[in-house]
């Protein structure tokens, strides 16, 4: 299991949406199914083999954060759980735009 500690390199997107604890829920429900996922009212955690997502549903939006210690993992990350958050909010359209932090 990875901890937050020996995660080293960081990306954030924060996504406007009306729904946005109807998204983290739906995210956290699919990965759940082959991952280990951590799931409350407005936030959650999904363990990727290659890093973590952690997922917080504020008033109007839609905060998420990856992270993993192998740089190289962090465009991968990015992208699956974008794709999957464009597939569950498809009638939004959502713009999600990552921004490395690390």
């Amino acid at each position: 299991m990875m901890t937050e500690d020996s995660l080293l390199h960081v990306s954030e997107a924060r996504v406007p949406t009306f729904l946005p604890r109807r998204y983290l829920s739906q995210l956290c429900k699919h990965f759940e199914h082959k991952l280990p996922v951590t799931l409350a009212e407005t936030a959650g955690r999904i363990e990727f083999p290659a890093g973590v997502c952690t997922l917080v549903a504020e008033t109007e939006a839609l905060a998420m954060r990856v992270t993993t210690s192998d740089e190289t993992a962090l465009p991968g990350l990015e992208d699956v759980v974008a794709r999957h958050l464009k597939r569950f909010a498809f009638r939004d359209a959502p713009d999600i735009v990552w921004a490395r932090t690390s």
